[in-house]
């Protein structure tokens, strides 16, 4: 206690003499500052005595906003006004990147702080403008951070990625392309932003071509870089430029950041190589609840269903502690597995055992594993009892289950929610037109097709993808805009009369 209170008294001590003198820079105070615990108090003053600036303010500011209080250091930002100190562009830039962190609820608190710096004449900087265009496109303002870039008169690379990655923030991808292909230079934040937009915009083809277009122009990618790719490949099931990844990583020594690594679990897992993911995970020192949370939904998705659950039972004697996500890979494990009676059991004791309070997902999954096993009945009940409006993908759920299992009551009943959540849905009328069909029920299935012509709503065509050579290529039923589209139907052609040949049974 007694060494605490001198190393206490000699750091202040410190800051003291220095700050005393008018030829020390006020900036070497921000390390020693920000070790003092109750710097980061509201309550700490500097010295009567002190020769105030802007940096010890902008210091102050700074060690606030490392605990997320926007409200005390807008108090100390305040202050600094009061004693008649004007803010430079580094004060600005801390306090939006503060708003930053609200989201859309920080917009007016945003555009006040840029009216300050329009006031005092900084919001030409360089520095403030790229604060500027990341806060409005955090707040949802897309339009307000373009007119920031637009109205800067110097723009430097900073400047064109906040723009771009606000573009894909917002989801205006093609805006964000349009951008990018008109940047002066581009470093490895540029493509990173743009893959990673696509990659959020469920737009993987495209994320996958711009990060094979980033190899050639020459650009190394970093672990930003590749978490964005994986995403990808995930989205696609594009193992082999999945596996191309990985390999780049080890051939090039990245650091695999558990990030990585669990990235690289749910890439192999969507990909259809699980034993490829379980690999890695058994590999990791450190791992953590995404970690486990993202094998076992990756078992789960491929039918192992027990195989999750005892990955669930290693979690727990890990003393790692689920969360509301892996309680619903764990629900989707029961439903794959059809393990209704552990279903039961892990969907009552969410609250008491693991003090997890189900959302309308965790419904969900048990509706479809007790539909999966024909308790329709009870599905029925869980379904009526569950505090939420059921959604397209529970009614989904009822619906399929009624058709595996003939009840056509519960089948129309589902179908006829499905087309008011959906009436743009071709399956769900087809859906029922077949429950119909199956029952022999013909006249209620014809006049389900002739709502399906008279809304004007046609049936999706089916489509698949396959990986070649690192492309990914997506083939719809009835169409021929493939470049090579006769060669393959020759093949095709060629397969088929040799497997009526041979008798194959297609």
């Amino acid at each position: 206690m007694l060494q605490y209170k001198l190393r206490t008294s000699n750091t202040w001590l410190h800051v003291y003499s220095i700050s005393r003198s008018r030829q020390f820079p006020s900036q070497s105070l921000h390390r020693l500052l920000l070790q003092h615990r109750s710097f980061k108090q509201r309550n700490f003053r500097v010295f009567p005595n002190t020769f105030n600036n802007i940096y010890l303010y902008n210091t102050m500011i700074k060690a606030r906003l490392v605990d997320t209080r926007i409200k005390d250091a807008i108090f100390v930002y305040n202050e600094a006004r009061d004693s008649g100190l004007s803010p430079n562009c580094y004060t600005v830039s801390f306090l939006l990147k503060g708003v930053v962190r609200l989201g859309k609820g920080g917009l007016n608190l945003g555009k006040g702080i840029h009216c300050q710096a329009i006031c005092y004449g900084l919001d030409t900087d360089v520095y403030v403008g790229v604060a500027l265009i990341r806060m409005y496109a955090c707040c949802g303002r897309v339009c307000d951070a373009r007119n920031v870039f637009d109205e800067m008169y110097v723009r430097d690379l900073a400047c064109w990625n906040a723009m771009v990655s606000g573009y894909c923030k917002a989801g205006e991808v093609e805006s964000a392309c349009e951008l990018f292909e008109v940047m002066p230079k581009r470093n490895v934040v540029s493509w990173t932003a743009l893959i990673a937009g696509y990659a959020q915009a469920n737009k993987a083809s495209e994320a996958v071509a711009v990060f094979s277009k980033m190899q050639t122009s020459g650009v190394k990618p970093d672990e930003v870089t590749m978490l964005a790719a994986l995403s990808a490949c995930a989205q696609l099931g594009a193992l082999e430029l999945g596996e191309w990844i990985h390999g780049y990583i080890n051939k090039h020594k990245l650091y695999k950041s558990l990030s990585l690594n669990n990235a690289l679990i749910d890439m192999y897992a969507k990909s259809g190589n699980i034993k490829k993911a379980v690999e890695v995970f058994e590999s990791m020192k450190d791992r953590c609840v995404i970690t486990w949370t993202t094998v076992i939904a990756g078992l789960a998705l491929h039918g192992f269903g027990k195989e999750a659950l005892d990955m669930f039972s290693r979690m727990e004697k890990a003393c790692v502690r689920p969360n509301d996500v892996t309680l619903i890979a764990v629900l989707s494990a029961c439903s794959h597995g059809g393990l209704v009676e552990s279903g039961r059991w892990y969907f009552n004791n969410m609250v008491p055992k693991y003090g997890i309070k189900p959302r309308i997902e965790h419904y969900g999954c048990m509706i479809d594993l007790l539909g999966r096993a024909g308790c329709l009945l009870e599905a029925q009940e869980v379904l009526n009892r569950m505090p939420f409006e059921p959604n397209a993908a529970i009614w989904g759920s009822l619906l399929a289950a009624s058709r595996l299992y003939g009840n056509v009551e519960l089948g129309q009943l589902a179908g006829q929610h499905l087309v008011k959540l959906e009436p743009h849905n071709s399956g769900n009328l087809s859906l029922l037109s077949n429950i119909y069909s199956s029952m022999g029920h013909w006249n209620e299935s014809r006049l389900t097709r002739k709502e399906m012509r008279d809304s004007g709503v046609k049936k999706i065509s089916g489509s698949s993808c396959i990986e070649l050579n690192s492309t990914v290529h997506e083939f719809i039923s009835g169409n021929g805009s493939h470049p090579q589209y006769e060669r393959i139907f020759e093949v095709l052609y060629l397969l088929y009369r040799q497997m009526e040949v041979t008798n194959i049974l297609i």
